[in-house]
């Protein structure tokens, strides 16, 4: 019988240890196998199976045909029709009220029945740049709080 655990033969032929193997030969071997499955999906031959392509057809149609001819003619007669014609004329009146003396305007709102929604309209009607106290000023016209509005 032979020792089990005896050392192998010191004349064998390796030239690599065991880890050069791996390291330089499984890289080697997925890189071939990379440019193969490159070159295989490469496209050089474009001819299709006959499989894939679709052939003729053969369709079989039967067809039944019956007739039933039922006719019933219904005419109606449309209603007269009624045109109104009416007008209406409204007159009105404005009366316009004087203004009040003494008192000028406040100063929080400007006073005074003139509103301008923004400064274009402002500057539409001419009132363009608005002070405080003048008709139409508004907080919402002056941006900066200095009393001048649409500056």
């Amino acid at each position: 019988m032979t020792n089990p655990y005896a050392a192998p033969p010191t004349g064998s032929a390796r030239t690599a240890p065991g880890w050069a193997r791996k390291r330089y030969v499984l890289p080697a071997l997925a890189v071939a196998l990379f440019i193969g499955v490159g070159i295989g999906n490469s496209g050089g031959d474009t001819t299709e199976s006959a499989a894939a392509k679709p052939g003729p057809t053969t369709t079989v149609t039967a067809t039944a045909t019956a007739m039933r001819t039922a006719t019933e003619t219904v005419t109606a007669t449309p209603a007269a029709t009624v045109t109104v014609r009416s007008t209406k004329t409204v007159r009105a009146t404005v009366t316009a009220q004087p203004a009040v003396a003494g008192g000028g305007g406040s100063d929080d709102n400007g006073g005074g029945s003139v509103y301008y929604e923004n400064c274009a309209a402002a500057r539409a009607a001419g009132a363009a740049p608005v002070h405080v106290g003048d008709p139409g000023y508004g907080r919402h016209l002056d941006r900066d709080g200095d009393g001048v509005g649409c500056e």
